[in-house]
């Protein structure tokens, strides 16, 4: 899965992998995918439930090297095209 934007949570307890999130995605614009390592074994809970409350869509989630990782797509209005 691609990703626009990249969280290393690895080693950080609850909730520190969502707050992080939570800022690093406020820098990102509506539909960019930004990848969430986390280490933390709340973050199976946490992650889904801010997606949900924050509006945003978790599109997948995968393990690798001892971390799970989390794909957030951001929520909001999608930006409007330009006009040619």
């Amino acid at each position: 899965m691609d990703w626009d934007n990249d969280l290393d949570a690895r080693g950080l307890l609850c909730p520190l992998p969502v707050l992080k999130a939570r800022k690093r995605l406020q820098a990102m614009a509506p539909g960019q995918v930004l990848r969430v390592q986390a280490t933390d074994p709340a973050a199976v809970v946490d992650v889904p439930h801010f997606c949900t409350e924050a509006g945003h869509d978790l599109v997948g989630t995968a393990e690798e090297d001892a971390a799970q990782l989390y794909f957030i797509r951001k929520g909001g209005a999608q930006p409007m095209p330009k006009p040619e």
